[in-house]
């Protein structure tokens, strides 16, 4: 039989004090959801466990790793303690993902060969979207098991072109100007190698308080009226629509307060807001609806899945594509507002980029 490491996260304390069983998986649930309620849905769990793990790790700890907003519902995120603890976690585990084949060891003289695990399984990096978090959850009534990880655009391309991941989801705004709006996700990208599967088209734009009690229109009304900005992570699609926005008109990132403030998803970009931790911030116009938020549309995007042209056949990548056609995924999709799935599960070349229309 063969052995593979595991690593367990323990307080620094003597004797160490390991980390309650379940706390990292609520905590990316409620980093990827902006919802306790949610999030423990996702993970199998009730409310009450859910509560209970979040309590246990604050006394553990001494600090909250997530902000509940007050009453059942209605919307989470972490805490920078939280955020901290998850960013470390995901990479940590992708290091000894990356080792675990090195490291594992076989025991007993006749050990059966081991069956490869997740014959089913797809393996995706992506930027976070939502659409793409509720194809994850179809697929697993059907036996398909999305590995999604929600990591920023070019990150999770990255992580694909190395090898580590069999999709990588990518965000690029339609009617591009340039090929320096295109060259961050191409240096990843293999036209020979790679091929893009079509998914969603979606809406982003600036998610404000309730009632746009500003009048806000644009990023420079944020910056010039002094709003508290949250931003989204390095790496991500969407800070780069905000570093292009910004370029566009005429702002340099000093200019908006907190622009050094980053979350991680859209959800949670919209919950801050909703906390009154921000006033401004930039994202999905479904994430703006969820929590009764202002939204002003400023660009249209196309969500695309990147995967390897020798892969397409395989059943695991087949059956992800009938999904991703599937007319049910194309409701659910619907009652999204700001997305729309026509065409999804297109086959197109990486080239596509190239087309400054891509409408």
């Amino acid at each position: 039989m063969k052995l593979l490491p595991r690593l367990v996260w323990s307080a620094a304390t003597a004797p160490a004090s390991p980390l309650p069983e379940g706390l990292l998986p609520l905590l990316e649930a409620i980093a990827r959801t902006g919802s306790l309620l949610h999030a423990v849905a996702q993970c199998g769990i009730s409310y009450r466990t859910g509560w209970a793990l979040l309590q246990e790790a604050r006394e553990q700890l001494g600090v909250p790793l997530v902000v509940l907003a007050r009453g059942r519902g209605h919307g989470s995120s972490l805490t920078p303690a939280g955020r901290r603890l998850v960013d470390a976690a995901t990479a940590a585990n992708r290091r000894i993902a990356r080792l675990s084949p090195s490291l594992a060891i076989e025991i007993g003289e006749r050990a059966p060969r081991l069956r490869r695990v997740g014959a089913e399984r797809v393996r995706i990096a992506a930027s976070h979207d939502l659409a793409l978090a509720a194809l994850r959850d179809t697929a697993a009534a059907t036996g398909l098991d999305l590995d999604l990880s929600f990591i920023g655009s070019l990150t999770a391309l990255e992580e694909f072109a190395d090898g580590g991941v069999d999709v990588a989801g990518f965000h690029v705004g339609t009617g591009l100007r340039g090929r320096d709006d295109r060259a961050p996700f191409l240096r990843f990208l293999s036209a020979r190698r790679d091929r893009l599967l079509r998914f969603v088209d979606r809406e982003q734009g600036l998610i404000l308080a309730r009632g746009n009690p500003a009048r806000v229109r644009s990023l420079r009304h944020v910056a010039t009226r002094g709003l508290r900005f949250v931003n989204r992570q390095r790496g991500s699609g969407t800070r780069l629509l905000i570093e292009r926005r910004l370029e566009g008109e005429g702002l340099t990132a000093d200019a908006l307060r907190g622009f050094a403030t980053e979350e991680f998803t859209h959800a949670a970009v919209a919950a801050t807001i909703a906390s009154g931790g921000a006033d401004a911030g930039f994202g999905l116009r479904a994430a703006a609806a969820e929590y009764g938020l202002a939204f002003v549309p400023l660009v249209r995007e196309r969500y695309f899945l990147a995967v390897r042209a020798a892969d397409l056949d395989k059943p695991a990548l087949v059956r992800l594509q009938d999904l991703l056609r599937d007319p049910a995924m194309a409701k659910i999709v619907s009652r999204l507002p700001g997305y729309r799935a026509s065409a999804a599960g297109t086959v197109v070349a990486v080239s596509t980029l190239n087309r400054s229309e891509a409408k």
